[in-house]
């Protein structure tokens, strides 16, 4: 389904930011109501409390929730300037968040956007303060209270190095907060919280594989305002935050603040400046803070780059950087080359959708069975980029919300993508199209980060872009942002409701019947005595009676409930009851249906998978949506995700009663209930 973008421009802020309170009243509301009631807020959304801590631990130690004003005497929002040096990290695992805040100060645009003005520890004070986040394509503002997690009146979280500042320890909570815990925080992505602090898209980097011009590449990126962010692979876990010689932390996430190209002894050296967020513990190699290359530099630019402190921040030659650590991240306010020194509009489409067990998770291509069920998004780029004949595209996939999800167990799952030239018509993609076509572009590597982006240049054309998730029956949400310079449109495909339902054949006469039909009216004859017509449990123990001598189909038996179906989809007198003629009309269905059951129940199980359904349905004349399917899925799938008959003919029998209910209306009252068929659908369907 399309989403209006957000793409953020420059300016102190998004036009519009929308509130996460449970109430919806705004930040200045709220203030107000507390100004005019003469108390301090308190936030009912993310209380002082040890669940806001932590969701798997008690509290190890005694936490007292303080005001800055209780434990500081002048406590300001922020000191003079907010700077990369206000950042220490505390006692969670949150380094990536802190490398990435670093970087946001470097950005004044981007930094004002996120931590609004308009507020302080003086002026129209009320306990309560708010920041701008981007979360799935929009800009969230979120307010918390100033009570923070203290032990003897000292910070425990992120915090400044001035004792009488709190903007970032207050940015801080009020992340935790949009992920439902300080605990969520721990461990991630320095990319993740950059495009949550820009709406931005991501690019990485390694440094061992890296393009000769990777210098020219990042002084680039920097100038235009990106954020960066840099790593040390981890080869077990024991080694994580584990300290080199070299004073450098495996596994830890740094910013990088500064590139620059100085003269030493007559040759170019190309520098680069890393901050490390703890505010301390740096780098002791060349180019240190006091190591003698400095000797050799004009004096000039000494004193204009080098900072000779403890601060954790530091420079080191670009090669040393290259063979000391692995990872370049990128987070860059527009989707605009690196490589390319053209200044593009850019044009973003954005799509949404689910991988539902069962249904819509099908995995990679190494699970041909059911990769083709996963969603599929037709892209069109119409137009070639200005003064070019092809379509620069960057495409990018974002799962949604596991950061929250972790207090259900739930993590990022591995996902990536795949491109494929798409053939004509909106319909879904077969399992055949699949084996038989391979794909024009695909994400590099399958890795569980929130979010997987490439670059690509494809000439203009239809395409068909294919989100999975590595192994099937993984479920998530997930965003989809295409980026092209001209307009591309998106489409769901086979996102159609739709039926195509023979008219039932008219009643023949008992001296036409087939031997099958006449061997049915003697059983009929017997169920029905002298009304002429079988109840729901009689249709059950002809139904039962009947199948139960057909070998090739394996069941327990219908259920009185499949039966009620039946009944409601063939008794056109509304007796409550079938006469034969209505029942043999049923039984000439039945035996296609079954057919179509047999057709995917290949090794006579008596279950088909529930992966299967959408062929099966097609077959059957009947279209149904993502969003259906998967509810049906849920409804119907056991454990392994297969269906057996007597659930495979509930749903068919409903399905179809459905849609001839939905044909038999008039005009005017189809059209109010196609505007909301997804509810019609299920409640005929009971999920």
């Amino acid at each position: 389904m399309p989403l209006q973008s957000t793409l953020s421009g420059k300016g102190s802020g998004p036009l519009q930011a929308e509130s996460t309170q449970w109430d919806g009243k705004s930040f200045d509301e709220l203030r107000r109501e507390c100004l005019q009631n003469g108390v301090l807020f308190e936030d009912p959304d993310f209380p002082a409390a040890d669940a806001s801590l932590f969701y798997s631990q008690s509290t190890p130690v005694n936490i007292e929730w303080k005001r800055p004003k209780e434990f500081c005497e002048n406590p300001k929002f922020i000191v003079g300037d907010a700077d990369r040096t206000d950042i220490c990290q505390g006692q969670l695992g949150d380094c990536w968040l802190l490398a990435a805040i670093a970087s946001l100060t470097l950005k004044k645009d981007a930094m004002n956007r996120v931590i609004p003005r308009d507020q302080d520890f003086d002026h129209r004070y009320a306990g309560i303060f708010h920041f701008r986040f981007w979360q799935h394509n929009k800009w969230l503002d979120v307010v918390v209270d100033d009570r923070l997690p203290t032990v003897r009146n000292n910070l425990i979280m992120l915090h400044s190095a001035s004792n009488n500042e709190f903007w970032s320890a207050l940015l801080e909570k009020a992340y935790a907060k949009m992920h439902g815990s300080y605990e969520s925080l721990k461990g991630g992505s320095t990319m993740e919280a950059m495009e949550d602090f820009t709406g931005g898209v991501g690019e990485m980097y390694e440094t061992k594989k890296a393009p000769d011009n990777l210098f020219a590449t990042m002084k680039k990126a920097l100038d235009r305002g990106s954020m960066m962010g840099c790593s040390i692979d981890i080869s077990s876990s024991a080694e994580s935050e584990a300290k080199t010689a070299t004073g450098l932390v495996k596994g830890h996430a740094y910013s990088i603040t500064g590139l620059e190209e100085v003269t030493y002894r007559g040759r170019k050296v190309k520098l680069i400046r890393i901050r490390n967020p703890w505010g301390q513990v740096e780098w002791n190699g060349p180019w240190s803070d006091k190591s003698s290359e400095w000797d050799y530099v004009d004096r000039a630019d000494k004193s204009r780059i080098l900072n000779n402190s403890e601060d954790g921040e530091f420079w080191m030659e670009f090669e040393d950087f290259k063979r000391n650590y692995d990872k370049v991240e990128i987070c860059n306010m527009t989707p605009d080359a690196l490589t390319d020194n053209t200044k593009r509009h850019w044009e973003v489409e954005v799509l949404e959708g689910s991988w539902i067990r069962g249904s819509t998770a099908g995995g990679c291509r190494n699970y041909i069975d059911t990769f083709w069920t996963n969603p599929q998004f037709k892209m069109r780029l119409k137009d070639a980029d200005d003064e070019d004949d092809v379509c620069s595209v960057v495409v990018a996939v974002m799962q949604k919300d596991r950061r929250k999800l972790r207090i259900e167990g739930k993590d990022l799952q591995t996902i990536g993508f795949a491109m494929y030239k798409a053939p004509d018509g909106d319909d879904y993609l077969s399992k055949d199209f699949f084996r038989y076509n391979g794909s024009i572009a695909r994400s590099k590597t399958y890795i569980n980060l929130r979010e997987v982006s490439e670059r690509f240049t494809l000439p203009p054309g239809d395409y068909v872009l294919v989100p999975t998730t590595f192994q099937p029956h993984k479920e998530a949400d997930f965003i989809v942002r295409v980026f092209s310079e001209k307009k591309a449109t998106a489409l769901e495909m086979g996102d159609t409701i739709d039926a195509d339902l023979p008219d039932p054949p008219p009643p023949s006469s008992p001296e036409e019947e087939t031997d099958e039909e006449k061997g049915l009216r003697r059983l009929f004859d017997q169920l029905a005595g002298d009304d002429k017509a079988i109840s729901v449990r009689e249709l059950q123990q002809m139904l039962n009676g009947v199948l139960s001598r057909r070998k090739e189909i394996k069941f327990e038996g219908l259920s009185l409930h499949t039966c009620h179906s039946i009944i409601n989809l063939m008794d056109v007198d509304n007796t409550g009851m079938l006469e034969f003629q209505e029942f043999k009309v049923f039984w000439e269905k039945m035996k296609k249906w079954i057919m179509l059951f047999l057709s995917f129940d290949t090794d006579r199980s008596g279950k088909m998978s529930s992966y299967e359904l959408r062929i099966a349905l097609k077959a059957a004349g009947m279209h149904l949506n993502n969003d259906l399917l998967q509810l049906i899925g849920l409804r119907f799938a056991d454990g392994k995700y297969d269906i057996d008959f007597d659930d495979y003919l509930t749903c068919i029998v409903r399905l179809e009663n459905m849609f001839r209910a939905f044909q038999s209306m008039d005009s005017s009252k189809r059209g109010r209930v196609r505007m909301n068929i997804m509810q019609f659908l299920m409640l005929s369907m009971n999920v």
